[in-house]
């Protein structure tokens, strides 16, 4: 547990020492460049999504090492409505046939394409890294395939606010290949652009929580949510009890937000980012009944990240509302860790340049397909020398 509340109270660090200077771009390099290896090197930390995705990769490349037909092996089966991620595996595995590598350069990838939107859009990137460590860093040694489809939708926010919408969807299909569900971002494009009544605000997510108590988020989760075929071996389910974690979530930034709501400017970037933050919290509430579609909200989090970091720091009573933050992101940071913890999804830490697996490493147990893995993580080449890209 210590070595994570040390990678999170290094952004706290940064915050109460950055004085005057909230935008250090050497911070956010080095910051997120750390996360991304931390991240990236990590043995199959996280559950059964790294593992499906390395059996998947490991198939591929067999594919790609035999110099035999993509088509005639059947390799988009596996996710045949987002061939992208599939096409991403091809190319990778041009160059490694190891997992680990595998894994590692699509980590990197993530952490690029979010460092490029935390740099044109955040204000203080301090804090925009401490509501990051709260809300989405976990899930980025597991998720690979959501955090990335998310990752590249985020791009297409830049053209909402540069009202582009063939490039917007440009980027959104892009996105989509990867994932699906990202197709939920695709409306944020046509919500106008105004600051609403914090009244009808309330309104407003109040019918989306009594929508959330309904069978329908169920039923379109299950449309566009998440699961493919072999993704649904894993613990995924499309319906559940009430979760009470994401109504308290969802309220709890919405006060937030209402309480500075003066501070947030009146220009297309933040107003832009504003709605984004309003439908992360509406996206919680009506996916209030399914253990997985908060994971939808993640469209959404860029708003509601840039949004509180932008204002967190301006205004009157802004030490209080920075340390009420920060004391909130620690809890959601480890909120996510000790859940976790039950299986030992993430500590204690190792990395895969050494063999063998966790002593308490339950989730090999049960979902390693190649004890090869574990005797020689670099039994397949990490670094192809043969490349053959005419195939």
């Amino acid at each position: 547990m210590w070595l994570y509340l040390l990678i999170f109270f290094i952004p706290v660090l940064a915050f109460y020492a950055q004085g005057k200077n909230p935008r250090q771009k050497s911070f956010l390099i080095m910051y997120m460049m750390f996360l991304a290896f931390f991240v990236g090197m990590a043995d199959m930390f996280g559950g059964y999504d790294r593992y499906i995705y390395c059996d998947i990769f490991d198939a591929i490349a067999n594919v790609t090492t035999r110099h035999e037909s993509y088509l005639a092996n059947n390799v988009f089966r596996y996710f045949p409505s987002e061939r992208g991620f599939i096409y991403l595996n091809i190319l990778i595995s041009f160059f490694t046939e190891n997992r680990y590598i595998y894994v590692l350069t699509i980590t990197l990838l993530i952490y690029f394409l979010l460092f490029q939107s935390f740099k044109k859009y955040a204000n203080n990137y301090a804090f925009a890294m401490i509501m990051f460590m709260g809300l989405w860093f976990y899930f980025s040694f597991t998720y690979l395939r959501q955090v990335l489809g998310a990752s590249i939708a985020w791009l297409s926010i830049k053209y909402i606010i540069e009202r582009k919408p063939w490039k917007f969807l440009l980027v959104m299909l892009i996105a989509i290949s990867v994932h699906k569900s990202a197709i939920i971002l695709i409306p944020a494009y046509f919500v106008p652009l105004k600051k609403y009544h914090p009244r009808n605000i309330l309104y407003a997510m109040v019918l989306v929580a009594i929508l959330g108590i309904t069978p329908i988020p169920n039923a379109i989760f299950s449309t566009y949510g998440d699961i493919s075929v072999v993704e649904m071996q894993g613990d995924y389910n499309s319906s559940s009890s009430f979760r009470f974690a994401y109504a308290l979530e969802a309220f709890c930034f919405l006060y937030i937000i209402l309480k500075r709501y003066k501070y947030i400017p009146n220009n297309n970037l933040n107003l832009v980012m504003l709605n984004l933050a309003l439908f992360f919290c509406a996206t919680l509430l009506f996916f209030v009944r399914s253990p997985n579609g908060g994971r939808l909200s993640w469209y959404f989090m860029l708003g509601l990240i840039i949004t509180i970091s932008n204002v967190v720091s301006v205004g009157r009573g802004q030490k209080n509302w920075s340390m009420l933050l920060i004391v909130l992101c620690l809890f959601l940071n480890m909120r996510i860790f000790l859940s976790w913890q039950h299986g030992y999804l993430l500590y204690p830490y190792k990395t895969f340049l050494t063999n063998g697996v966790r002593s308490v490493d339950k989730v090999s147990t049960k979902f390693e397909y190649d004890q090869q893995y574990a005797l020689n993580k670099f039994y397949r080449a990490p670094f192809r020398l043969d490349v053959n890209l005419k195939q």
